[in-house]
């Protein structure tokens, strides 16, 4: 793509006995356009402040999600449903309980957040690059899919780590009794020594499952609402000047953006949640604990058969829930962000 030219006046002369004032004189100023390295920067930055605003939000939801997913086969169950576990926690944490363990999570958020539109973006360059779509048209939405699918397996890498420490903070084998909140850096030391770099990995499956489909749900959703939003805007207009002044806005109206957000958090969520519970129980074992490893598929089979296909849903109304406000907001600050202040 070449710079865009725009013409930028030459200041005359000043006249002298011998001369007169001549005409305005024009001459081309080239103005370069954004680098890969700018927009991969960009893409890392605001991402990571769009994942952090998210996790705020969301974190309370999934400390109960986390809660209700990994409660043992053996033993009744301890919460009767998410009303009961937010009553539980709050009566014996307070409010700030169910924060314990944010922050692992908000350096995940940023760098999952990052991660997802670094690679999401690498995934469209990667289309045009094996001449899969032309840079005449718009990506289809099939293609949108498959860059968030991508961008979401890519991202798996990252995440599996993070997560595993998170869920050992926020369900901690404390054999019933009360204990003091769990440290990352103490949690970490631990898996090291008990399982090796490998260790970090545990539940990798399941987190692979679950980022790649439900990475694919959450970008594709998004261009999916987004794309049915404009159509609508240029049906309801009035003229065919108001048709051109729609076509030519770069965003739709704020609220069009939260609900297109809204429902990619709750395609991500719902489509692929029984891996991710299958992948919390994996991750709340205690660390050490004697006997063989979880693997993915033995631990879907325990959980079938101790509560068959609802048990592989426990949970998944608050975390849809969690998933409208976060997703809605990180979209909105990732894509304003980006607009009103760009880096050149």
């Amino acid at each position: 793509m070449e710079p865009a030219v725009t013409l930028k006046p030459e200041v005359p002369p000043a006249p002298t006995s011998s001369s007169t004032t001549s005409p305005c004189i024009t001459t081309p100023v080239i103005l370069k356009p954004k680098t890969a390295v700018m927009e991969a920067v960009e893409d890392i930055v605001y991402g990571s402040v769009a994942g952090v605003v998210g996790k705020y939000i969301e974190y309370p939801f999934d400390t109960v999600k986390v809660r209700l997913q990994s409660q043992p086969d053996h033993l009744p169950l301890r919460y009767t449903g998410p009303l009961d576990c937010f009553r539980q926690a709050l009566r014996s944490d307070g409010l700030l309980g169910l924060y314990r363990g944010i922050s692992a999570p908000l350096v995940g958020a940023a760098l999952e957040n990052s991660s997802l539109f670094f690679w999401e973006r690498i995934g469209r360059d990667l289309t045009y690059g094996f001449g899969l779509a032309s840079h005449d048209k718009p990506l289809s939405l099939q293609t949108l899919w498959l860059t968030g699918g991508f961008a979401g397996a890519m991202t798996s890498f990252i995440l599996t780590p993070v997560e595993l420490v998170k869920c050992k903070i926020q369900v901690p084998d404390t054999g019933g009794k009360a204990a003091a909140p769990l440290k990352p850096i103490p949690v970490i030391r631990d898996i090291f020594r008990h399982q090796g770099i490998s260790g970090f990995w545990h539940g990798q499956l399941g987190t692979l499952i679950r980022e790649a489909g439900g990475c694919a749900a959450w970008f594709g959703s998004k261009e999916t609402t987004t794309k049915l939003f404009r159509q609508w805007n240029e049906s309801r207009a009035t003229s065919s000047q108001h048709l051109e002044q729609i076509r030519a806005q770069d965003a739709l109206p704020l609220w069009q953006q939260a609900v297109a957000g809204a429902s990619a958090g709750m395609a991500y969520n719902f489509l692929f949640f029984p891996a991710d519970t299958v992948k919390s129980r994996m991750q709340t074992t205690p660390i050490g604990e004697v006997g063989p490893k979880k693997t993915f598929m033995g631990e879907t089979a325990a959980l079938w058969k101790q509560a068959g296909l609802k048990g592989f849903y426990r949970g998944c109304g608050i975390t849809v829930l969690r998933s409208v406000p976060s997703s809605a907001f990180i979209f909105m600050v990732f894509d304003g962000l980006k607009k009103y202040l760009p880096m050149q």
